[in-house]
């Protein structure tokens, strides 16, 4: 345990941004199921605008730091990817 008084304030930091992060994380989850629900459902429309909240999302949590920065572009490309292919057999 610590002792300092500074120290127990950055536990108490610390456990607030873990909570943060690990929301941020989940949303960002429950969001790319949603747009491959859309996706297998052939809803075009509905998925691009899903596709560019998606991308906003993204970015804010990789220059927070929530994710890194490669792994944003890497679901961004991805999931661009996915949807052309959609719009294309469509």
């Amino acid at each position: 345990m610590p002792n300092l008084p500074s120290a127990k304030k950055s536990i108490r930091k610390d456990m607030k941004r873990h909570i943060r992060n690990v929301a941020i994380r989940s949303n960002l989850k429950t969001i790319i199921k949603k747009l491959d629900a859309l996706i297998s459902a052939n809803k075009a429309d509905e998925a691009a605008k899903q596709l560019s909240v998606i991308m906003s999302k993204l970015d804010k949590a990789a220059k927070k730091d929530i994710i890194k920065g490669g792994k944003a572009d890497r679901l961004k490309s991805r999931l661009s990817c996915r949807l052309a292919k959609m719009k294309k057999t469509a």
